[in-house]
């Protein structure tokens, strides 16, 4: 089948054509024959670079009205907002910002870009283009089975079908082990292949010698390893340079940002592909100690990409990688996340990685991700991915990554906070008055699908006390109200766990002399709410902050005594100080050597206490009270 055969204008034809996309992929093929350009809805779970990006663009481009694309991550969005928007005569907006907005002027665009707690947002505060939409797509569906993100997705989904009834909706997947479960809860044809347009091959090192799946093998030069050198490493550094050598380039996937970059500088001694003008554009973006180390290590063909990059380096770290200015990447596995950066041969040395509590196996569907990133469609021959092992643990790695399916995908949907977030949402944005509307609105749930033997009105009546308890939902009699509180917490998008957090903050607050009442005050609230993401507290500055905490204990709306747990409040005073400091003009060189954070932990969390300390000040208007340090030191805090 060819792009001109198709349904769309000779102006969309020629930009195709001249791209090189002529002849559609058999999994696109597959798409169309089951309607995707004529409003049918289609769940495609099919390889990375099988071609999904072109069925979601036909679908939005052959709807009868705008499209909105769904996708994880903000990164993602970005990338998918600059892809479409190369398409002629077509308009593009993109929302990953504030929460507490409907932006209406996204209905004038004809696709729009967000991630799914954007549209979550603004179905909550009532955005009316969500209604004049006619297409939906939405990237990595199998998100649905993570915590957290997943049950966003799942009630924004079923929310969109419930708002928009005659909605298509497309829904793109890695290959999992039911995506006919999840065609069959969105009513869609489902599109299941295994084709790719680069052949990859998938096997397992150890002991210089690597078995692939389809028993061909290969000979891997790893010399002898010395008394201070690390086997997996050594051999995952033989295995780079042999791809790159036979002119590829590599992705090697380690367990943490730690050895991410411990893995970069190795292969930087062994200068396989040199580039000192990318490693002097790499310094000019930024002088901390992490920047440094990654422009140096670029100067010879060797990037690192984890989450402590600050985004300017970790965007372009993926440029470099896709124009073939670095070699290699050595990251952390939330690279293979969704961002396109293909590469000839994936070299995956760790399998496991700390969960908090111990060390654990990499989930497959995650490992088969990182193997999806082998072959670059138009460059490569073939795609290689291997995992480093030894003698002792081939057969498993194998058994358990090289032939196995990866995970089926579960709703996470009956977590308690995330029920606690949803309930909230629904009677506040007015789509149930009781526990009987609550229970049919999440009857369209992924997890009302999975489950239908649950009883959906006893899962939510002990979430609604909870609730009542926090004073965000009124009941009288069977009649659920949310309060004002509700109200705003739920516009303000936070959780309302945080929400009673910040007005019980707020409430302390109006009890504590004038004096007491300063910047740390206002940020120790925010930053001690589960909406506020983690920092590492070290044993070794425990003692420091612990000391902190009792130098300031007059300004904190948590006395140390009361705290509980102790550890998770300490570790808010010390993103509070950080904070603090930063507000107060501290070099970002001094917080991160001091801290011991990454420059893109600097960089989330000052952005996270921006949008906690605007829902702050809005919580306070519910309260009828009013706190200006929440407004004067998120004031500091925005560039």
């Amino acid at each position: 089948m060819r792009v001109r055969d198709l349904p769309l204008s000779a102006t969309l034809v020629s930009h195709y054509e001249s791209n090189g996309i002529e002849e559609l992929y058999p999994p696109q093929v597959a798409a169309v024959e089951a309607g995707i350009a004529d409003g049918g809805r289609v769940v495609a779970a099919i390889p990375t670079a099988s071609g999904k990006t072109f069925i979601a663009e036909l679908a939005m481009l052959t709807a009868d009205g705008p499209g909105l694309y769904i996708v994880p991550l903000r990164a993602l969005a970005r990338e998918k907002y600059e892809t479409f928007s190369q398409l002629p005569g077509v308009s593009v907006g993109i929302s990953t910002g504030d929460f507490d907005a409907a932006e209406e002027d996204l209905g004038d665009y004809d696709i729009v870009v967000a991630t799914s707690e954007k549209v979550d947002s603004a179905i909550r505060n009532g955005a009316s283009w969500v209604e004049q939409l006619a297409c939906v797509v939405v990237d990595e569906v199998h998100l649905l089975g993570a915590p957290g993100r997943g049950p966003t997705l799942e009630i924004t989904l079923a929310t969109l079908q419930r708002r928009v009834p005659d909605l298509q909706l497309v829904a793109l997947s890695a290959t999992v082990d039911n995506p006919e479960t999840i065609a069959h809860w969105l009513n869609a044809e489902l599109v299941e292949s295994t084709w790719r347009p680069v052949s990859l091959r998938t096997g397992v090192y150890a002991d210089g010698t690597v078995e692939f799946d389809d028993e061909s093998t290969l000979t891997v030069d790893v010399p002898p390893i010395g008394p201070n050198e690390d086997g997996a490493t050594e051999a995952t550094v033989s295995l780079v340079a042999d791809a790159i050598e036979n002119g590829g380039q590599c992705l090697a996937f380690v367990r943490s940002r730690r050895e991410a970059e411990s893995l970069a500088d190795r292969l930087a001694d062994e200068d396989l592909s040199p580039a000192p003008d990318l490693g002097d554009e790499l310094a000019e973006l930024g002088g901390t100690t992490t920047g440094q180390r990654l422009a140096e290590c670029a100067r010879t063909g060797v990037g690192f990409h984890h989450a402590g990059l600050r985004s300017t380096h970790r965007v372009a770290v993926e440029n470099a990688f896709r124009d073939r200015r670095l070699a290699v990447i050595c990251a952390t596995p939330t690279l293979a996340a969704g961002v396109n950066v293909p590469a000839r041969r994936v070299v995956i040395r760790d399998q496991k990685r700390y969960t908090g509590d111990s060390m654990a196996w990499i989930p497959v569907l995650d490992v088969h991700q990182m193997c999806g990133r082998a072959g670059r469609p138009h460059l490569d021959p073939y795609g290689e991915a291997v995992l480093v092992g030894d003698e002792s643990v081939t057969d498993e790695l194998v058994e358990r990554y090289v032939t196995a399916d990866a995970e089926a995908v579960d709703s996470q949907f009956a977590d308690k906070e995330a029920l606690r977030t949803h309930v909230l949402s629904v009677v506040a944005s007015g789509f149930a008055n009781s526990l009987d509307g609550i229970a049919d609105v999440f009857s369209a749930t992924y997890y009302a699908h999975q489950h239908p033997n649950v009883d959906l009105t006893e899962l939510v009546s002990d979430v609604v006390s909870d609730l009542e308890a926090m004073e965000m939902l009124t009941v009288d009699g069977e009649s659920l109200s949310a309060t004002t509180l509700g109200a705003q917490t739920s516009r303000q998008y936070v959780s309302p766990a945080t929400g009673a957090r910040i007005v019980s903050g707020v409430r302390t607050i109006s009890t504590m002399a004038d004096e007491n009442v300063t910047a740390r005050t206002a940020l120790e609230v925010v930053c001690d709410t589960p909406d506020m993401l983690d920092t590492y507290l070290g044993n070794r500055e425990r003692a420091m902050i612990y000391q902190y905490a009792r130098t300031h204990a007059a300004e904190f709306t948590t006395a140390m005594h009361d705290a509980d747990p102790f550890e998770d409040w300490l570790t808010a005073v010390k993103t509070a100080r950080i904070l603090h400091e930063w507000s107060e003009g501290a070099d970002i060189e001094d917080l991160v050597d001091r801290y011991r954070i990454g420059p893109g932990d600097l960089e989330s969390r000052v952005e996270r206490a921006e949008w906690l300390l605007g829902a702050a000040d809005a919580l306070c208007a519910a309260l009828d009270t009013d706190v200006p340090e929440f407004r004067e030191v998120r004031a500091l805090l925005t560039p």
